[in-house]
């Protein structure tokens, strides 16, 4: 396990300590941000995200926030809930595994186009792990898109993450990506705090071209 430099390993503990999948054995079929910032998510896949490659949407639900124009060879999905991931029709496969407890993903090594997570980075209590495996699975030069807002389950987000605010914890994702050995970030403010729709902000990491 990877320890992530300069906070104690409670800043990655959670008020609720059961098992991950206990949370999530029940099917949750709502969406987790509202209509504005999905629009906003889509849009940032239209710019970033390359049509026709093999996608892992990791640490998915039933919903897919990717754009019905685009198409793909392979949409891989993962999560804790079955019946979430197969009411997904955008997955072309998909697979439950809790990366808190296994982060090593069941994929070969640069076999991704792209990975994505949406909403979800905030649950990870091994982060830097779970990254360093997807730089691992991503081909190249590939990128990495995870995007936050401020809505989640505080009992399940690790300690740090509820204790920053949102610029604070655009830096702390940012520092993940770096720590895991992404040659490039970015950090893109898709929807600012304190306006009428869910704050968004998306954090970007380009594996090595080696």
């Amino acid at each position: 396990m990877k320890r992530f430099p300069g906070f104690p390993p409670e800043a990655f503990a959670k008020s609720d300590p059961s098992p991950d999948p206990l949370f999530y054995r029940q099917p949750r079929f709502v969406t987790h941000i509202d209509d504005a910032a999905i629009a906003a998510v889509t849009n940032l896949y239209s710019d970033v995200v390359p049509a026709g490659g093999t996608i892992l949407d990791l640490m998915s639900s039933w919903v897919s926030h990717l754009p019905e124009d685009m198409t793909f060879a392979r949409v891989i999905g993962h999560g804790l809930n079955a019946s979430e991931l197969a009411a997904t029709p955008r997955l072309t496969q998909h697979f439950v595994q809790d990366l808190n407890a296994a982060p090593h993903l069941p994929l070969d090594r640069a076999s991704v186009d792209t990975v994505l997570i949406c909403v979800s980075v905030q649950y990870l209590q091994r982060p830097i792990d779970v990254l360093s495996d997807v730089a691992r699975v991503l081909r190249p030069g590939a990128p990495v898109v995870i995007i936050f807002s401020n809505r989640c389950f505080p009992t399940k987000a690790v300690a740090i993450w509820n204790a920053l605010d949102g610029v604070a914890r655009a830096r702390l994702v940012e520092r993940f990506l770096q720590d895991a050995g992404f040659v490039r970030t970015e950090v893109r403010v898709l929807i600012p705090e304190h306006g009428f729709s869910d704050p968004l902000t998306a954090a970007i990491g380009w594996a090595s071209a080696a």
